[in-house]
């Protein structure tokens, strides 16, 4: 028998998760991976670095109130035309600001 022809035998019967298994609960519930480092020397803290990371699908991380993506512009075509729709608006307001503080010339 040569080994080209053999597949890999899983971790038991039923009890072994693929990968794909793994990935779908985890997008499903969410994950949170959180530390910290910290670099001292002789009892003065030099640096330190707080790294937190959340692994979710889209809808949970919705659900948990995170949405930070809707609104960057570099990511969200809807919060760049809104973006830019504030930058007009704003642009509007004082132009109009401006047109009632200069006293307006009269043509003969």
């Amino acid at each position: 028998m040569t080994m080209a022809g053999r597949l890999p035998e899983s971790y038991g019967q039923g009890g072994g998760a693929n990968l794909a298994d793994i990935l779908e609960r985890v997008l499903d519930k969410g994950i949170v991976i959180a530390g910290d480092i910290r670099i001292n020397l002789l009892d003065i803290e030099l640096l330190t670095i707080k790294l937190r990371l959340i692994v979710a699908s889209v809808d949970k991380a919705k659900e948990m109130g995170i949405d930070w993506w809707e609104d960057d512009p570099a990511l969200s075509s809807r919060a760049n035309h809104s973006e830019l729709a504030r930058e007009n608006r704003e642009l509007r307001d004082r132009l109009a600001e401006l047109e009632r503080a200069s006293p307006e010339e009269e043509t003969s």
